[in-house]
């Protein structure tokens, strides 16, 4: 069940984030086309979006989720690697505002920008891998108390109200 479940998990974060590397340079495409190719490319664009690397995204973060409980890899290493998983869902929800605005009539998406998105997008991906492949054994004691005890983030947020 467990090797399944990891096979269907690493299939869809293979399409999920080879789609968020491929987004920034169909975006610069938008400049160099007249109104009709435009249209024609954001329909392909938002097919592609919708109908692939949008599910793929959840069918990844559902059976990584179930993966998490079915292993019980309750570790900092694993919370560390979620963060940057947090990190690749915005980096897809500013692909999908980017597709809504970039084939306005006025449009356009700056060659620089593809750039710093891919590696930023490279850079999260990483990260990732190197979180799962190396497992690092992270020191309690690096991570501040506020994180690692319960209702601590709760008890801070009283402590900085204003007295009555």
């Amino acid at each position: 069940m467990i090797a399944w479940l990891k096979a269907i998990h690493i299939a869809a974060l293979i399409v999920w984030c080879g789609g968020l590397l491929v987004l920034p340079g169909l975006f610069t495409r938008r400049t160099l086309l007249n109104r009709r190719e435009a249209t024609e490319m954001h329909r392909y664009i938002r097919t592609l979006f919708i109908g692939l690397i949008s599910p793929a995204g959840f069918v990844a973060v559902v059976a990584g989720t179930a993966l998490l409980f079915l292993r019980e890899a309750f570790t900092t290493w694993m919370m560390l690697k979620l963060l940057a998983v947090g990190l690749l869902v915005i980096i897809h929800m500013r692909a999908g505002y980017v597709l809504l605005s970039v084939f306005e009539p006025e449009g356009h998406y700056a060659p620089w920008r593809r750039w710093v998105m891919t590696a930023v997008t490279v850079m999260v991906i990483g990260v990732i891998l190197v979180l799962i492949l190396d497992k690092p054994a992270i020191d309690h004691g690096a991570v501040p108390a506020w994180l690692r005890t319960p209702g601590a983030l709760q008890s801070s947020f009283e402590t900085m109200m204003p007295m009555p």
